[in-house]
C-alpha cells in the first residue's frame, strides 16, 4: 500500500500562517495526506511563540519542525520542553531544551520524524548533523523516518541524502525559502528535494518586506525585519511511501497560490 506524506516549508509571519491555517486542511484531502510536517520557525518571522505553534497543530500539521530561528523569541522555551509535537534541530547542544526527534503514531504505523541543522555558513557549531543522525538511526531503527534538514548551502543536503538514501524514507531541505526543482526518489529509495519553499507572501525577500532587504544589502543601520503583506503561497512537497519497505516510490512538489479578486 501507498501512503502519502506531505512537507511544508517555512512559515512566514502572521500572513503565511494565516495562509496556512485557511488551505492545509483543503490541500490535505485533495492529496490523501496521511502525516504531515511543518517547518514554522519564521512563524513570527524570527521564531516561532507558543500560540503560533499551536495554530499549526489545529490547522491540520502533525509535527513542527524548526531551525537556526528555534529561540528567536523567549516564550517558546518551555513549550519545547512540554509539547512532544514540536521538534528543535537534533544536533543542537544537549543542554538546550526540547527534543531533536521523536515517534509519532500514523494510520500507517509509528513515524519518527528527525529535525537537523546545517553547519556550513549558519554562524554557530553545532554538532556534526552525519554523526547525530547515525546515532538516532541505530537507536530507533524505525520503518518510517522523516527527516528536514535545515541547511544553507545545497551542497550539504545532497551529501546528506546520499548518505542517508535507503536509510531513511524521505529527507527535505528547508531554510532558504526557494522551492527547488530537483524533486526525486534517490536510487535506493529515499525521496529528496533540496528546499521547499515557503509559506507566506509572494511579493517578498523570503517572506520579509522588500524594501528591508534593499536596506540591508545598502549596508544602511539595521531594522526590525516585518513580514511582507499581500497575496500569500504555500510550497512543499508530497512523499508517496510504500508501507512494506518505508521507502519512497515518488515525489511531488505543490505549491498553492492565493486567489484574490
Amino acid at each position: 500500500m501507498i501512503v502519502k506524506v506531505l512537507a511544508i516549508g517555512d512559515v512566514c509571519g502572521q500572513n503565511g500562517l494565516d495562509f496556512l491555517c485557511r488551505q492545509l486542511r483543503r490541500l490535505k484531502t485533495e492529496k490523501q495526506i496521511a502525516f504531515t510536517v511543518v517547518n514554522g520557525e519564521n512563524a513570527a518571522v524570527k521564531g516561532i511563540m507558543p500560540r503560533q505553534a499551536e495554530d499549526l497543530l489545529d490547522a491540520g500539521a502533525d509535527v513542527i519542525t524548526l531551525g537556526n530561528h528555534t529561540f528567536g523569541k523567549n516564550g517558546i522555551q518551555d513549550y519545547l520542553d512540554d509539547c512532544p509535537n514540536i521538534l528543535r534541530p537534533a544536533n543542537l547542544a544537549p543542554q538546550n531544551p526540547g527534543r531533536g526527534w521523536g515517534m509519532f503514531e500514523a494510520s500507517f504505523g509509528r513515524v519518527c520524524v528527525v529535525n537537523l541543522i546545517g553547519r556550513c555558513d549558519m554562524n554557530f557549531g553545532p554538532d556534526n548533523p552525519f554523526f547525530r543522525i547515525d546515532s538516532i538511526l541505530e537507536r530507533e531503527k524505525p520503518k518510517f523516518t522523516l527527516v528536514d534538514f535545515h541547511a544553507e548551502a545545497t551542497s550539504e543536503k545532497l551529501a546528506m541524502a546520499y548518505y542517508l538514501d535507503g536509510r531513511v524514507s524521505a529527507l527535505w531541505g528547508t531554510h532558504t525559502h526557494v522551492q527547488t526543482s530537483d524533486a526525486e526518489v534517490f536510487p535506493k529509495g529515499t525521496g529528496y528535494i533540496t528546499d521547499l519553499g515557503m509559506t507566506g507572501p509572494e511579493r517578498s525577500v523570503l517572506g520579509i518586506r522588500p524594501e528591508q532587504s534593499v536596506s540591508l544589502f545598502l549596508n544602511n543601520p539595521p531594522q526590525r525585519f516585518e513580514s511582507a503583506s499581500g497575496s500569500c503561497k504555500m510550497e512543499g512537497a508530497v512523499f508517496s511511501l510504500d508501507t512494506q519497505t518505508g521507502l519512497c516510490t515518488g515525489v511531488e512538489p505543490v505549491r498553492v497560490r492565493e486567489r484574490r479578486n
